[in-house]
């Protein structure tokens, strides 16, 4: 005999009183009552049972919506999940516009498939980092559709999606010499000078050095506290949880920020370290006048462009011509994977020769050392 079903939100109960067998259900947190038939019809509560399985569920909630088009989806994601932070939206903005809508905007999540999307992408003109990016997008799209019941939750079908040359760089960073930055920082004025020396000795990314107050500094314990982030002039929270971690200040960098506040009009605890005299101190300088200063000023020495973030990674590269282990280094980047911090930087320099002059004086005994034991 077939078992009968189990009920849960819906339960079948007989009426002694009239004799009849009725379906108990909730509905909007109230109980209704259906009748199923009399006990003449159904001479046990299986068969009874049984024939409330014909009688439509109406306790499941059904969905609002209904699985449409790409371009519905990208609409209710940027309402419900889109990532509040003002530079990770735009990036997003700028995939979905330039790359996802023009190519799915009709289709349907499920007609986003890994061997379309990946023959797709490789005819795309973007560096294979960008690539990622989109595919990561996509990713992102399939799992909200998945959270939002659009389509059953399984795996995410853009893992199957690959992409030839996902790590390896169009352009390689720019890692400066310690000689090349006293050249620069000879030539620059201030705050440029200022905010070019706090880049490379602290490995600060521009957006942190843009968001910069002066309450931010502990003068005492000399430390520096990092509690926003500026990017294209709109305040936001810094990148990610490690960014926030303070930061120790030498003496040294402590004399440079103390001489630079008293050449600056701006010197108020909320005021902004590099404050633009042509916002009258509300927003801080731009990052395009920055690039510009070094754009110039290395056109004036002579030497390859140099452009903001480069700072960061020769900081990168410094830690470890100086012997500094990967975990400080780590720490010392605030990056949250130690691969992205090995990513970073280049030796430059004599670096390499000397490390391998090193390695050759351990390897190669001594010729004196050598004949010596020859002779014995």
């Amino acid at each position: 005999m077939e078992r009968a079903p189990r009920f849960k939100t819906r339960s079948v109960v007989f009426d002694r009183r009239r004799k009849t067998w009725n379906l108990l259900t909730w509905e909007a947190r109230k109980r209704r009552t259906q009748r199923i038939g009399t006990l003449s019809e159904y001479r046990s509560k299986t068969a009874a049972q049984r024939a409330a399985q014909s009688i439509p569920r109406t306790d499941i909630p059904q969905p609002q919506h209904e699985a449409g088009t790409i371009r519905v989806l990208v609409d209710q994601y940027r309402k419900e999940k889109m990532p509040e932070r003002a530079s990770t939206r735009r990036g997003y903005e700028t995939y979905l516009q330039n790359q996802i809508l023009p190519k799915w905007q009709d289709a349907a999540i499920t007609d986003v498939q890994p061997r379309p999307v990946e023959l797709w992408l490789n005819t795309l003109k973007l560096a294979p980092k960008s690539k990622v990016h989109v595919r990561g997008l996509l990713h992102t799209l399939w799992d909200y559709a998945m959270w939002r019941g659009d389509v059953p939750t399984a795996r995410n079908p853009m893992e199957l999606v690959q992409i030839r040359n996902a790590s390896k760089r169009v352009n390689k960073p720019r890692t400066m010499t310690i000689e090349e930055f006293h050249r620069l920082s000879a030539i620059l004025t201030e705050p440029y000078k200022t905010m070019a020396t706090v880049g490379v000795c602290l490995g600060l990314r521009w957006s942190e050095i843009a968001g910069l107050k002066w309450q931010d500094i502990d003068w005492i314990d000399g430390e520096l506290r990092l509690q926003r982030a500026v990017v294209k002039q709109i305040e936001d929270e810094v990148k990610t949880v490690h960014s926030s971690k303070p930061l120790a200040l030498d003496t040294r960098i402590l004399d440079v920020l103390k001489q630079h506040r008293q050449n600056s009009v701006f010197t108020a605890p909320d005021d902004w370290v590099f404050a633009s005299p042509a916002k009258l101190g509300r927003l801080p300088r731009s990052y395009t006048s920055f690039w510009e200063k070094l754009g110039r000023a290395c056109q004036d020495l002579g030497i390859r462009h140099i452009s903001p973030h480069s700072f960061r990674h020769s900081y990168r590269a410094w830690l470890d011509e100086l012997g500094a282990p990967i975990t400080v280094q780590q720490r010392a980047m605030r990056h949250g994977d130690i691969r992205v911090t090995m990513s970073y930087g280049e030796t430059v320099g004599d670096g390499l020769r000397e490390a391998s002059s090193r390695l050759a004086a351990k390897a190669i005994p001594n010729k004196r050392i050598a004949n010596g034991l020859r002779r014995l």
